[in-house]
């Protein structure tokens, strides 16, 4: 199940999860001053094991010195309706069980606040997999770029396109129950 951040020891476990995999990835760690939300990732035995941080995201945001995000047509068109995604992590051991969790949250959060669309920096073989097994609709906005230890690829993500067809994509975790989706 996935929750927002609502007070120090959720904060602190959201941190632990977030340095800890920039750690072993070789990331540089950067706190954000600016959020819109947090949300951590727990498993139904009480484990903190994900993390995912919403950011504002304007035509000054520092994510724009690695891609044309704001040259992109979807964004122009939708100020006001597009944030960030940073600090999306999963601790190695818990990884593949819980992506859904952390996808849906991003989605949850773009329904409740009507965003359009996510800018964020992927990792290859992530976007691969939330192309490939998640069918999330991403698009590369540059090539590969090297960024705070390791190559990430500029990407948009369209969360309207999924919060608008939720029937789509069964990987959905209920927000009201925070379940699994069933597809009837």
């Amino acid at each position: 199940m996935f929750k927002s951040v609502e007070n120090e020891l959720e904060y602190a476990m959201f941190n632990g999860i977030w340095t800890t995999v920039w750690t072993e990835k070789g990331f540089e760690i950067e706190f954000s001053e600016k959020f819109l939300e947090r949300y951590v990732v727990i498993t139904e035995e009480g484990h903190y094991v994900g993390s995912i941080e919403i950011k504002p995201y304007t035509p000054e945001s520092l994510i724009n010195e690695m891609g044309p995000f704001w040259e992109h047509p979807s964004i122009k068109d939708e100020v006001g309706c597009v944030a960030e995604i940073d600090k999306l992590a999963i601790l190695s051991t818990y990884r593949g069980r819980y992506v859904a969790d952390l996808l849906s949250a991003i989605v949850h959060y773009a329904e409740m606040k009507q965003i359009s669309y996510y800018v964020m920096l992927l990792e290859p073989v992530l976007m691969r997999a939330l192309r490939i097994s998640y069918h999330v609709p991403i698009e590369k906005v540059a090539g590969r770029v090297f960024y705070k230890g390791e190559d990430v690829i500029p990407s948009i993500v369209n969360a309207r396109e999924v919060y608008t067809h939720k029937e789509r994509f069964p990987w959905l975790v209920n927000m009201e129950n925070n379940s699994t989706k069933s597809c009837d």
